[in-house]
C-alpha cells in the first residue's frame, strides 16, 4: 500500500485548501478511504470517510466545513477544507478503510501533508 498526500500549506483563517491522496497497491475501487489529522502534542483524529459507493461520513468537528470525495479513475481521494480555523493546524493523513465503519483501526498511512492556519 502506498499513499501520497499533497495540497497542504499555509492559509489564513477563513481560507480553503484541497488535499489530495494518491493511492496504489490495493483495489482502490473496492476500498473506502478516510482522512485524519494529528495536531502537535495530540493523537491522530479521524475526520471523514468515503466508502466504495461514494457515501460519506464526517466527524462532528468538521461536518459542514470539510468535504471528502474520490476519483476512482485517478485512484485519488480528496479533502476540501473550507472556513479553516487555527485549530485545524495539523498534519493531515489519508488511509484505506480496514473496518466497515472506517473510523478507526487503520493500518496504512501516507507521509502526511502539513496544514497551517495562521494570519
Amino acid at each position: 500500500v502506498q499513499l501520497v498526500e499533497s495540497g497542504g500549506g499555509l492559509v489564513q483563517p477563513g481560507g480553503s485548501l484541497r488535499l489530495s491522496c494518491k493511492a496504489s497497491g490495493f483495489i482502490f475501487t473496492a476500498s473506502g478511504m478516510a482522512w485524519a489529522r494529528q495536531a502537535p502534542g495530540k493523537g491522530r483524529e479521524w475526520l471523514a470517510s468515503i466508502y466504495s459507493d461514494h457515501s460519506t461520513y464526517y466527524s462532528n468537528s468538521v461536518k459542514g466545513r470539510f468535504s471528502i470525495s474520490r476519483d476512482d479513475a485517478q485512484r485519488t481521494a480528496f479533502l476540501q477544507m473550507n472556513n479553516l480555523k487555527p485549530e485545524d493546524t495539523a498534519v493531515y493523513y489519508c488511509a484505506p478503510c480496514v473496518t466497515t465503519t472506517c473510523i478507526d483501526e487503520f493500518t496504512s498511512w501516507g507521509q502526511g501533508t502539513q496544514v497551517t492556519v495562521s494570519s
